[in-house]
């Protein structure tokens, strides 16, 4: 399914998607953003700057300028917290802006050797928490 620009909350940037994340920072390519839901400790998105419906649709160029991206925030991450693993979610069957999902997975934590949960719901911060880990995110961009 492609998606409107008109409809997409990343590039519409609305109260919806601010409900969901909080942005990070803009990166080469594409903007980082804190998932506000976090049973996966550190859990964060990138999504690219453009309304881009598939990775395919790029050229190589700019390809490899998003997946340095996400390699950019992957390796900060790692450096914040820490994880076992970081899993990658690349979903777009109801919203086809190019993003993918950065999971980061701890041995004893929830879902460890299986598939994260897209919004379990469970695990949400006070606004300090979210900014000492938006912080870590920075000080390893």
């Amino acid at each position: 399914m492609k998606s409107d620009p008109k409809d997409c909350l990343y590039c519409q940037n609305n109260e919806t998607l601010h409900n969901l994340m909080i942005e990070i920072a803009p990166l080469s390519v594409s903007r980082v953003f804190l998932f506000k839901e976090q049973t996966y400790r550190g859990r964060c998105l990138v999504a690219y700057k453009d309304h881009v419906n598939d990775l395919f649709e790029l050229s190589d160029e700019e390809r490899n300028a998003f997946m340095a991206d996400v390699t950019r925030v992957t390796r900060a991450m790692d450096k914040a917290f820490h994880p076992e693993k970081i899993n990658y979610g690349a979903y777009s069957d109801k919203l086809s802006h190019l993003h993918f999902h950065l999971v980061p997975k701890y041995v004893d934590g929830p879902d460890y050797g299986g598939v994260f949960q897209m919004n379990p719901g469970k695990v949400y911060l006070a606004d300090a928490e979210y900014q000492e880990m938006i912080e870590a995110i920075k000080k390893n961009l």
